[in-house]
């Protein structure tokens, strides 16, 4: 794996972890392939990768690193990680919260608050990430963007905390709901920022283009 990438900042003690698959056509935004296409749902997954780096890096809120899935050898994701300055590294896990849980594992060796985003919410603002991590600095173990779908659009950790990411059904509408749960039998002090929307079906395409947030993505590589 690759070490963390320091990036110069003024908040040292932070960092992100952008969580992306490799944009394979057919097997990127498979939920929007009928009204996008394969390759049209592939190009809207890239730009939406970049803004999330994009947003991560304005943050600057001490590291950005692209977590790669199923491995980080896509010339996308290599370029796009040159492009952002970010530290590139393999997801490793058999599910979604498996693979959440060893990121938060690795980067909490080296940071004292760790946050991870996707790549789903083109709405998600550097100001958002900023309130993310003062959350943390004031002392709360958690910090999250709920999701209109019942997930949620950014998790942070001041500590590990596994019980958070196992045994989640990841993709339904309780997600936040059970976590929610989980946090208050774990006695940990959380807080939730705005909720946010993501990108995943054709009606949330749809809100994307009235949103006027398409034509302010950037272009793919």
């Amino acid at each position: 794996m690759n070490s963390l990438h320091v990036m110069s900042d003024s908040n040292p003690d932070t960092a992100i972890l952008v969580f992306a698959r490799a944009p394979v056509a057919g097997a990127t935004k498979s939920r929007l392939i009928p009204l996008l296409g394969a390759e049209g749902a592939a190009m809207l997954h890239q730009r939406m990768l970049l803004q999330s780096l994009a947003v991560a890096t304005t943050a600057v809120p001490g590291m950005v690193g692209l977590w790669c899935s199923p491995d980080d050898k896509h010339p996308l994701l290599q370029a796009a990680a040159s492009r952002h300055a970010a530290s590139l590294h393999v997801q490793q896990g058999a599910d979604l919260g498996e693979r959440m849980a060893h990121a938060f594992a690795q980067a909490l060796r080296q940071w004292r608050y760790v946050i991870i985003i996707g790549t789903d919410c083109p709405v998600l603002t550097a100001a958002q990430l900023q309130a993310a991590a003062d959350a943390l600095r004031e002392g709360h173990d958690a910090v999250f963007a709920p999701a209109e779908d019942g997930g949620y659009a950014l998790v942070g950790l001041a500590r590990e905390a596994p019980q958070l990411f196992a045994g989640i059904v990841w993709g339904g509408s309780d997600v936040m709901a059970d976590t929610r749960m989980r946090l208050r039998e774990g006695n940990l002090r959380w807080r939730e920022l705005a909720t946010l929307w993501d990108v995943d079906r054709p009606d949330d395409y749809r809100r994307l283009i009235r949103s006027g947030l398409l034509d302010a993505l950037p272009d793919a590589i």
